[in-house]
């Protein structure tokens, strides 16, 4: 199977027969819902060049897409025009197949300044070259629901819920401790160790490797302090005990079982789905105790790509701020271009089933706040270590800490020595 057998969007068969139509078909391959089709962009594109047919392919997770670039950037073949990466996978396709990516800082109408420094960096190659661009980010907030809050004695207005926890994640433990006292019957203060883990971990410049790109994640204070919290969490019965993106966690949001999520602009969806109607107005959306991101992608284009030209024009196009501001429009995710945030599609969003919240002014300060992150090659697998091996042992095991550290290096020392 190549990256171009997923779920074909928006490409007749004409388009597909070499000079069948004399258009240009543009092939893009993606994870989950990137929402240019949604949005309308792949249509707008082909209005305004009529020579071109775009082509989506769609992976539902990454976690299935991304071995199969990885071996078809081995190949040199099965590749589309314009690949997506996950932001935990793009420092690793730099470092080992960055040479197999078009250099997009060299492309006509891409300016280095319209991006976030930080996420601009996420995609540089050790020798300076770009292999992607970016497009959403994921800083993060804090969701809440207002009618437990309420019932706990915790104010419910977001400006002073956000106070209550500002600076510190610990001062997110300290409310839970409030809370927890005066808990709704049945209720807990968050989902989950491992979210409130990310949420932290996720504010630090370095974690899992330092500046010179050297593993650190047995030593770093980020990891440990992080770490901390997440065990105080499980021990204090803050948590629900659940793993996110699964069966039971979904029921939870339907059943009003936690009053507090770490929430990236992805999340708001996702509560709004599982929450349903009943969940309209209970939740609202606070700053969280420290910037920190937590989520996103690139679109880059593959040397082996069939139609570059026309795939690196499209894919400045689509991540151009004017682009990113519909996007958000459309699917909430916040743009990765600063410029995107003083018009009004971005700057004036609200969103009324969280309580009519400004998310768009939420977010975008926390974006600009987000520090310089280190990444290293394998990010993603040590992240996924300390989550679902580690923290899970002790969250949903009832295994101590230590135990479930002590697996979650071994894990991790595993995949570095791959």
């Amino acid at each position: 199977m190549t990256l171009l057998d997923g779920c074909a969007r928006d490409g007749g068969d004409d388009a597909e027969r070499p000079g069948g139509s004399g258009r240009t078909t543009v092939t893009i391959g993606t994870f989950g819902v990137f929402g240019y089709r949604q949005a309308g962009l792949y249509e707008e594109y082909e209005r305004l060049h009529p020579g071109v047919t775009i082509k989506e392919s769609v992976i539902e997770r990454n976690d299935a897409y991304y071995p199969q670039l990885l071996t078809h950037l081995a190949a040199g073949s099965g590749l589309a025009d314009i690949q997506a990466m996950e932001v935990g996978n793009v420092h690793e396709v730099a470092a080992a197949q960055g040479d197999r990516f078009e250099d997009l800082s060299r492309a006509k109408g891409v300016r280095r300044g319209d991006w976030l420094p930080w996420k601009w960096q996420q995609a540089t190659t050790p020798d300076g070259r770009t292999i992607g661009l970016g497009t959403d980010i994921g800083p993060i907030a804090v969701c809440y629901r207002k009618d437990l809050f309420r019932r706990a004695g915790l104010p419910t207005d977001r400006e002073a819920v956000g106070r209550l926890w500002a600076g510190d994640w610990q001062k997110y433990i300290d409310t839970g401790r409030a809370y927890a006292r005066r808990a709704p019957a049945g209720t807990v203060f968050t989902d989950s160790a491992a979210g409130l883990y990310n949420a932290a971990v996720h504010g630090y410049p370095e974690r899992y490797y330092d500046r010179a790109g050297r593993p650190v994640f047995a030593t770093s204070p980020a990891v440990r302090a992080s770490w901390d919290l997440a065990m105080q969490a499980v021990r204090g019965g803050l948590t629900a005990r659940l793993k996110q993106f699964e069966k039971p966690w979904d029921q939870a949001y339907a059943n009003g079982r936690f009053a507090t999520v770490a929430c990236p602009p992805w999340m708001l969806g996702y509560i709004k789905e599982k929450s349903g109607p009943a969940g309209e107005d209970k939740w609202d959306v606070a700053a969280a105790p420290r910037p920190a991101n937590w989520g996103g992608s690139f679109i880059g284009v593959p040397k082996a790509a069939r139609h570059k030209a026309a795939a690196i024009e499209l894919a400045v196009w689509l991540t151009a701020p004017a682009q990113q501001a519909r996007l958000f429009e459309r699917q909430a995710s916040i743009p990765s271009t600063p410029a995107s945030y003083a018009m009004p599609p971005v700057r004036d969003a609200r969103n009324p089933y969280f309580g009519d919240a400004p998310i768009g002014e939420i977010f975008t300060e926390a974006a600009r706040s987000v520090p310089m992150l280190v990444f290293g090659p394998r990010e993603q697998q040590i992240g996924t270590a300390f989550t679902d091996i580690g923290i899970a042992q002790v969250e949903q095991q009832g295994k101590p800490p230590r135990a479930g550290w002590a697996a979650a290096q071994k894990e991790i020392k595993n995949a570095v020595d791959e």
